[in-house]
């Protein structure tokens, strides 16, 4: 397999940077107009694409990145798309469209556009809203080879858009660029919630496919299997999870990650919170219900001020979660009893 030149000059400085486009960034393939040969989501997998001759589906050969059907009747502005979120917003400095493997079958001709979209937008919503910039202007690629093309633009970026002229398969698309950190994230804390800090589970409705412990593990999942996922609800109620928090603390912000949830996420996610030095014992809103995407790492500002020590994840109606972070700070009571535990149980 080859590689390309991004211009006359040549350059390709860029693909030192990170690809944040990367499923391991927290990037996910959102909607694509068709990927009937060969799935959408092969197009942000790590590492080079694979391939086996003669390894043949009830579709056709199996390849290992994003192929569309023969367009007929195709004009020359025909084309097939695929929309991708990026991990982080930032400054796209470059992209490469990787054709490998595809040698009769790749497109002739692409285009990369751009758009920053607050929040989470579903495919839908973002056909309402968002803006699309072509950062990589309709130009020539070539099959079985790594085509990189530089990109001048200083704004930030939430989305690509990718579109293939008219039709064909791509195997892999990177966007390497400079992550940016909101500023509105910039005092978060301790992750209250993690296993590594002394957060456990304490009950939970329903763990049929996979163990709610799942939610506190460092990192972030690499499959569907290493999240929570409940069975199927055919009832009016919603599954739930319970968690003591590493000791009494200010929950300042949350994260909830469907990510490789795809056809199974939550419609729907609420947290509330309690504290058990406080007689009363009621929950009370941290987070009230809001919608949530599939295969989507969540950031919310959490506003309430109050003390918690347990916490518990509402999603509605059932499905699956790959994360749970509660970011907060320990008041002086929860620091003292962390420290009393510590010296206690040496």
């Amino acid at each position: 397999m080859s590689t390309s030149p991004t211009g006359p000059a040549g350059h390709s400085h860029f693909l030192s940077l990170p690809d944040l486009a990367a499923r391991s960034a927290g990037a996910a393939v959102l909607w694509a107009n068709d990927d009937l040969f060969a799935e959408k989501e092969n197009l942000i997998k790590p590492g080079p694409a694979e391939h086996r001759p003669a390894t043949f589906g009830h579709k056709g050969q199996v390849y290992d990145g994003w192929e569309t059907r023969r367009r007929r009747g195709a004009t020359a502005d025909s084309h097939d798309f695929v929309i991708v979120r990026l991990g982080v917003p930032g400054i796209i400095r470059g992209v490469v469209v990787d054709t490998a493997w595809f040698t009769g079958n790749y497109p002739p001709e692409i285009s990369v556009e751009a758009a920053f979209v607050e929040g989470y937008p579903s495919p839908e919503e973002l056909a309402d809203k968002a803006s699309w910039t072509t950062i990589a202007a309709r130009r020539a690629v070539n099959g079985d080879t790594r085509n990189p093309f530089a990109v001048e633009s200083p704004r930030r970026w939430t989305h690509v858009r990718l579109a293939i002229y008219p039709d064909g398969g791509v195997a892999r698309l990177r966007v390497h660029g400079e992550g940016l950190l909101d500023p509105r994230f910039t005092e978060l804390p301790l992750d209250l919630a993690a296993l590594e800090n002394g957060g456990r589970i304490t009950a939970c409705s329903n763990m049929f496919y996979s163990s709610p412990n799942n939610l506190l593990l460092p990192g972030v999942a690499r499959t569907m299997g290493e999240g929570w996922e409940t069975s199927r609800r055919r009832d009016a109620g919603n599954d739930w999870v319970q968690v003591r928090l590493a000791g009494q603390g200010v929950v300042t912000a949350a994260e909830l990650d469907t990510s490789y949830f795809v056809g199974n996420a939550p419609g729907s996610a609420a947290l509330r919170g309690r504290d058990d030095s406080d007689p009363s014992g009621e929950w009370f809103d941290l987070l009230p219900r809001t919608p949530l995407q599939p295969d989507t790492k969540h950031r919310f500002l959490i506003g309430a001020d109050r003390p918690v020590t347990d916490a518990r994840l509402d999603i509605h109606p059932d499905g699956g979660m790959a994360r749970l972070r509660l970011f907060g700070r320990l008041t002086p009571q929860g620091l003292r009893r962390v420290s009393e535990r510590w010296h206690e149980s040496a």
